[in-house]
Formats: structure tokens, sequence, C-alpha cells
């Protein structure tokens, strides 16, 4: 176990926060230095229509080229992460659903990072009448693959976005399940 002695504050920006944490190893009684990045967290859905994944598509400035990815968002402060699900949904899709289903909350990287994502599963989607808006700085298009697409889009590089391989494995896994128990 580690325990902060001291933190300063490196960089203090819209969504992320950067420290530099000074602490004690507990079992040896060495200090080390930790650069921690602070982040809101977020949320993803895995989003199954007519026995397709929708994915979105979006350019990601950060990797220099655009992603399928799961719908996805960062949570606002204080806001709860189904009521952010429900949101991105429906900004990202232009569906909504009757209901969301957790799937599992994950850690992207906590070598560095806070952030953590709970992905949920949309259950029973139907398209609103005025589906809200994506956000103004968005260019998202919607695509639609079969689970073997899906599948073997992963094995071949065309995703790689951790949540989104998370939640098709998970697709793929709980369809193998349900498979096995029809035929039991």
């Amino acid at each position: 176990m580690e325990i902060k002695q001291k933190s300063e504050l490196l960089y203090d920006g819209k969504i992320i926060k950067v420290t530099k944490d000074h602490v004690i190893i507990e079992d040896n009684q060495s200090s080390a230095l930790r650069e921690v990045v602070r982040h809101p967290g977020g949320v993803g859905i895995l989003v199954i229509d007519q026995g397709d994944i929708l994915l979105i598509r979006q350019f990601r400035y950060v990797i220099g080229k655009s992603l399928y990815e799961i719908p996805a968002g960062k949570l606002e402060k204080g806001e709860d992460p189904m009521r952010a699900a429900h949101r991105e949904l429906e900004e990202e899709t232009g569906y909504q659903c009757k209901r969301l289903v957790k799937v599992c909350t994950m850690l992207p990287s906590p070598g560095f990072l806070d952030e953590q994502v709970t992905i949920y599963e949309a259950e029973e989607l139907y398209q609103p009448d005025k589906p809200l808006e994506m956000d103004e700085d968005e260019r998202i298009t919607l695509h639609r693959f079969s689970f073997n697409d899906a599948y073997h889009m992963i094995q071949n590089g065309e995703i790689t976005d951790a949540k989104t391989i998370l939640a098709i494995q998970h697709a793929l896994l709980k369809a193998s399940y349900e498979r096995r128990d029809t035929v039991s």
C-alpha cells in the first residue's frame, strides 16, 4: 500500500486535473512520486438493435484518427452515471431505451488515471420524436455491424478502443451463454 504525503496540482483543466503526489510505500518506508490524472469518470453504452451492434465513428484528436466506439461520454460533476448514459445514448444515436442494465465498471489505465467508466447495455430501444442533439463540438456518424463483423473488426485492428472491445466481447459472451441455455 502507498500513503500520500503531499500532492502538488500541476494542471487544472476543463476535464482533467494533473497532480504530482509524493507517497510513502508502506512495507519498506521508501518514498516515490506518482503523476496522477484526475478525471470525473464516464459511461459507455452497448447498443444492440435487431441483432446488430450500433457503434459511432468519431475523430479523436489525441490519436489523430477516427475510431469506432460504443456511444459514450464523461460525467458532469456529481452526475448519476445512469442518467449520463441515457443522455449520451440519445445524443449520439438518436435512440432512447426503456432500461439500462449495468455491465461493469472499468478502469482504463489505473497506473496513472483515476477515471472509472461504467458500461451499460441499453434494452428496449425506441426513437423519440425529437431526440437530443449531439454536442456542438462532436461530429459523429452511426454505424450498424453484425456480431461477427464487430468481432473481426477487433481482431484486425479496426476497433481498438478498450471500452468498445470490452462491450463487444460482453455481447458475444452473453449471446454464447444464451444459445447454450436454449440448447440445454
